[in-house]
């Protein structure tokens, strides 16, 4: 059984619906994205797992049960938009935010002790959070929401504002919450994020679900359709290579591109292959991959445009 189970949750505001009959699961020691651009649907279905807000139709449940004030103390909820109290001091918020979640004023106090060593940040306890950067803001509230060892933890876009070092740090430890079989949920945008760090995913885009399941089933459905080049000189076969329509350029700096074929055929790959040897000074690396999400998410969104919202599903 699922740890959550979303079943056809809609929410409407006026005439929009910010959520319409959504569906997914999330499963325990596993990370799904909720994935999509802002404004897609992503935080309110989030409002609605966390009892913040209710659903007009369908339901949803934790454990088998709907969701309400028992599941709230059971999930660990890091918001897009920061809620710290701004004159309270670090350690005394993240004891009191404890004590909220059901630990007593001793263990929360040892626990915001532990997670403030782990983020090196073991003299930030005096300080109030208005002298703290935005960096250092994410990680107390990063803290706050994992502190009572939730076991279903929610993190919308949990990376705003970190450095790398502490984006790394981040993720080491989102990995041991879920190699402890903890169910977590991550609400991103940016799709390079999502791919790098989920098992499942669920995109959504102006309130449907457009596309769930295994992310590496979904991307083995899409084929490997996409040429990885990188190299030394100035790029232009890639210009060519466009022109004459066997490829479209995903991305592309100065010495690399991810290039999407038209036609996924022999003769247009090696067409690639001749074009980058004759334009380039050396090829270190030509490799023909899956699509990277961002691309899948464009053509699931142009798809879902012309087939009037159809959703798209794959097993999982």
């Amino acid at each position: 059984m699922a740890v959550l189970s979303v079943q056809n949750a809609t929410k409407r505001f006026g005439k929009l619906a910010a959520a319409d009959r959504v569906s997914f699961e999330a499963h325990e020691g596993r990370i799904l994205g909720l994935l999509g651009p802002n404004g897609a649907g992503k935080t309110t279905t989030i409002r609605m797992i966390t009892y913040i807000t209710v659903p007009d139709e369908g339901r949803i449940l934790f454990d088998g049960k709907p969701v309400g004030p028992e599941s709230q103390a059971r999930m660990g909820y890091l918001p897009e938009e920061r809620g710290l109290y701004k004159k309270l001091k670090v350690e005394q918020q993240l004891t009191y935010l404890g004590e909220l979640k059901g630990l007593s004023h001793r263990e929360a106090l040892q626990k915001a002790r532990y997670w403030l060593d782990r983020f090196d940040a073991h003299d930030w306890g005096s300080k109030k959070t208005e002298e703290l950067s935005k960096g250092m803001q994410q990680k107390i509230q990063f803290i706050s929401a994992i502190l009572h060892d939730p076991e279903l933890i929610i993190l919308d876009e949990p990376f705003s504002g970190l450095d790398p070092i502490n984006s790394e740090l981040l993720r080491d430890i989102i990995y041991e919450f879920k190699s402890r079989g903890r169910t977590i949920l991550f609400a991103s945008h940016r799709m390079e994020q999502v791919e790098r760090l989920c098992d499942d995913i669920c995109l959504i885009s102006h309130g449907k679900i457009l596309l769930k399941g295994s992310l590496r089933e979904i991307k083995q459905s899409f084929g490997r359709n996409t040429i990885i080049i990188e190299f030394d000189g100035d790029g232009q076969f890639l210009d060519q290579l466009e022109r004459e329509r066997i490829v479209s350029i995903g991305s592309r700096s100065h010495h690399r591109a991810e290039l999407l074929l038209i036609e996924n055929t022999r003769e247009a790959r090696d067409r690639v292959l001749e074009a980058a040897r004759a334009g380039s000074r050396e090829i270190y690396r030509y490799e023909l991959v899956e699509p990277p999400l961002n691309e899948i998410f464009v053509k699931v969104v142009g798809n879902s445009k012309a087939t009037k919202g159809q959703s798209v599903g794959v097993a999982g």
